[in-house]
């Protein structure tokens, strides 16, 4: 890939990204930040994140297949990679069947979009996708840089690596919470994780990794919560976060889950560097 990622990322709702944000994460030694929940379709935001940063990537977790069509996203990946080179991921996803109306054969609808996105001149290693399953896994591998996975754990890194095979993008996002309290930090946790839990994709891939229908019950037992949304003090952490370097991952993204993410960010910068 021309696009370096580096191994530490961050994952943030993108209207919560700001330059003041942007340019803070970089001098933690953060190497990306993935714009989550959708950005609209012209991508303005990025243009300011870029501008304000020296080396930061930006990447989209995820553009949604069902809100913009492939020749408007191309205009706007023409525009940023021609003026921030090698600084813009466009991740791109089929997003969810309980959220989109639209939604109806997400696999099909995958492999139009991308041909779309070749149509209109945006290169394979330009982007990525959104993929748990083994089949956009491999959707992924051969027609992007690679795949960005979502709410997994480790063993999933592991499994997916093997899928993608050597030399492909693999970026999984992991939920944290900085916190010596165990029953505060899981609460927290629990807060963001119950949310997932009426999705099916989400369900589905969680029972591939062995959760019970006792664990995916109601807001989410305690051993689901630990898993997803990682406690506990930066070491701590830090330690869950590398188990998917070392599963295969290229690069761990974080999600914050703290009120105030900045003591997170800066602990598991110092932790991971």
């Amino acid at each position: 890939m021309a696009i370096e990622l580096g191994k530490l990322g961050i994952w943030r709702y993108h209207a919560n990204v700001d330059a003041k944000f942007a340019a803070e994460a970089e001098k933690l030694g953060y190497s990306a930040i993935w714009l989550g929940g959708s950005p609209s379709g012209d991508l303005a935001s990025v243009d300011d994140l870029l501008a304000a940063t020296d080396s930061l990537v930006i990447a989209t977790g995820i553009v949604n297949i069902w809100q913009d069509e492939p020749a408007s996203i191309a205009k706007a990946y023409e525009r940023i990679a021609g003026k921030y080179p090698d600084r813009f991921l466009l991740g791109v996803g089929a997003g969810h069947r309980e959220a989109t109306k639209e939604y109806k054969k997400p696999y099909a609808a995958l492999v139009d979009y991308l041909d779309g996105l070749d149509a209109a001149g945006v290169p394979v290693g330009g982007r990525a996708l959104a993929a748990l399953g083994p089949k956009v896994v491999k959707l992924s591998a051969d027609r992007t840089a690679g795949v960005h996975p979502y709410l997994t754990t480790p063993e999933h890194t592991r499994s997916t690596r093997e899928i993608l095979g050597a030399g492909k993008l693999l970026a999984p996002e992991h939920k944290v919470v900085l916190g010596t309290d165990a029953a505060e930090t899981r609460a927290i946790g629990r807060q963001t994780v119950k949310y997932y839990l009426g999705l099916s994709n989400y369900v589905a891939n969680l029972r591939k990794l062995g959760f019970t229908d006792e664990d995916l019950a109601g807001e989410g037992s305690d051993r689901l919560i630990d898993a997803l949304a990682l406690h506990g003090d930066a070491g701590t952490i830090a330690r869950g976060l590398a188990a998917h370097l070392e599963a295969g991952a290229d690069q761990v993204i974080v999600q914050v889950l703290n009120e105030d993410p900045w003591p997170a960010y800066r602990a598991l910068a110092s932790e991971l560097r």
